[in-house]
């Protein structure tokens, strides 16, 4: 299954794991496939992508809730405790 296609299959914390493991996974076999290669650049991608979308039509044509305010700041901690967990 490719690693996009993961994405689809999220429903538990088990799945999220499993997706950011296969991400890792395709990160090393597939470097020339990654549009960024330095995390900063990796992470300056993901604020302009967020930055950039219209996040209501992504939600519906997705079939997503919109993320409140909590959402998002889980997200930032999720972002932030790769640069201090280890």
């Amino acid at each position: 299954m490719d690693v996009e296609d993961k994405i689809e299959n999220i429903k538990t914390k088990r799945d999220f794991i499993d997706f950011l493991n296969a991400l890792s996974k395709d990160r090393c076999e597939n470097e020339n496939e990654w549009a960024n290669q330095a995390v900063e650049d990796y992470l300056e991608s993901v604020a302009s992508w967020v930055e950039d979308m219209d996040i209501e039509s992504y939600c519906k044509s997705n079939n997503l809730s919109m993320p409140n305010n909590e959402s998002w700041r889980f997200i930032a901690e999720l972002f932030y405790v790769g640069k201090i967990y280890e």
